[in-house]
């Protein structure tokens, strides 16, 4: 079973510039799957991690993965749309090899432990055969505030609340 990003953008909150995924090639629920991203000049970090030498940041390594095995948990809920998949751990964390412009990065994640309301993955991402990144993660799946409203419109102001107005404009005025 693969994933387009179509379908990416159905399960995760997330949208450019944080949305790290760009394909689900292998997916099996519940078990694991194996994302990509590809990784291109124009993203937005490498403007200043580093300058001349363009490295994409570990943590972003490790918020790909999570986003990976994010799509595993929203898979199983029926109500994802609801709902957020959230960090609550970082463990064994390992940067072996530099991420750079034009590689792909390919993201391996296997589950260790999976409820509706928490799931503990391993990740570990590969740059062509070259292990770049492991970790242990543990995530929990929580309800997902209503998006903020617009703040309702000033009522417009009253004639007596004009006048009012207009006679200070013209008091500051007349000291002048």
């Amino acid at each position: 079973m693969t994933i387009d990003i179509q379908e990416i953008l159905g399960f995760l909150p997330h949208r450019y510039p944080f949305l790290l995924i760009d394909r689900i090639t292998e997916f099996e629920p519940r078990e694991r799957c194996v994302a990509i991203k590809n990784v291109t000049m124009n993203e937005p970090f490498f403007q200043g991690h580093f300058p001349g030498h363009p490295i994409m940041p570990g943590v972003l390594v490790i918020e790909a993965m999570a986003q990976a095995g994010g799509i595993i948990m929203m898979h199983e809920l029926p109500d994802r749309h609801e709902k957020l998949v959230v960090f609550t751990g970082i463990e064994r964390a390992k940067f072996r090899a530099q991420v750079t412009p034009g590689d792909q990065l390919r993201i391996e994640i296997k589950v260790l432990a999976f409820r509706t309301r928490a799931g503990r993955i391993e990740g570990r991402a590969y740059v062509g055969d070259k292990l770049a990144c492991e970790a242990v993660l543990t995530c929990a799946v929580v309800q997902r505030e209503p998006e903020a409203r617009p703040a309702p419109k000033a009522a417009a102001p009253s004639e007596s609340n004009v006048a009012a107005m207009a006679e200070a404009a013209a008091a500051v005025t007349s000291t002048e």
